[in-house]
């Protein structure tokens, strides 16, 4: 039985999670919800017009920054100056580009519920984007959560080849330890990815995020 969350009920153990990750449902989307969820190893994932449902993986994705792997046909494209890297000067529109249709898929898991409460969170100064840009346009990126050391990716996009990959180089020179990839995924494990036990990973992230960082 899934516990059901009202607006103040907190978090149950993640050890109680089911063997797929899913830990709980209900509650809201709420900055102090959000950030209390992250701190804890929990995320939100949930289809719209589906209950809010809150999920902790066991194992759990991450990419070490120094572990990022580079390779030769990247890095040209990065010494080659082809991408103007920023970081967030245009959230809600990474946001939109990741939400928005892909391939045979109608579209993502990331409502205009979603896009709201991350952007509060983003106003809040919690949650950032890293940017690719080409010609004066937004060709590829990313967005997540920081705090502390420990970044936590939700998503990212390209519209040109390699853009999302330099956006996530660069997202591993800035000064986080740990990036949290929630799901496993080859195309992660092609960039360094790896996978952490839960307990670890928790265990990191309670170090991580209790260190002072400027986004």
């Amino acid at each position: 039985m899934i516990p059901w969350l009202t607006e103040h009920t907190p978090f149950p153990p993640v050890a109680s999670c089911e063997p797929n990750g899913l830990l709980a449902a209900g509650g809201s989307l709420a900055p102090e919800r959000l950030l209390d969820a992250y701190r804890h190893g929990i995320f939100p994932w949930f289809s719209p017009g589906d209950p809010l449902l809150w999920w902790s993986p066991d194992p759990r994705m991450v990419l070490i920054p120094g572990e990022f792997k580079m390779s030769g046909s990247l890095t040209k494209v990065l010494r080659s100056n082809a991408f103007e890297l920023r970081i967030d000067s245009a959230f809600g529109q990474v946001m939109k580009e990741c939400a928005a249709p892909r391939g045979d898929q109608p579209g993502t898991w990331i409502s205009n519920e979603m896009i709201a409460a991350y952007s509060e969170l983003h106003r809040l100064g919690y949650a950032h984007s890293i940017e690719s840009w080409q010609n004066g346009r937004l060709a590829g990126g990313l967005y997540g959560v920081a705090i502390g050391r420990m970044f936590y990716g939700e998503s990212m996009f390209s519209r040109v080849s390699n853009a999302s990959k330099i956006a996530l180089s660069h997202l591993c020179q800035q000064p986080y330890e740990l990036i949290d990839c929630q799901m496993h995924t080859p195309h992660l494990a092609s960039l360094g990815g790896r996978l952490l036990p839960r307990d670890e990973f928790i265990a990191r992230i309670g170090e991580l995020t209790r260190i002072n960082s400027t986004p």
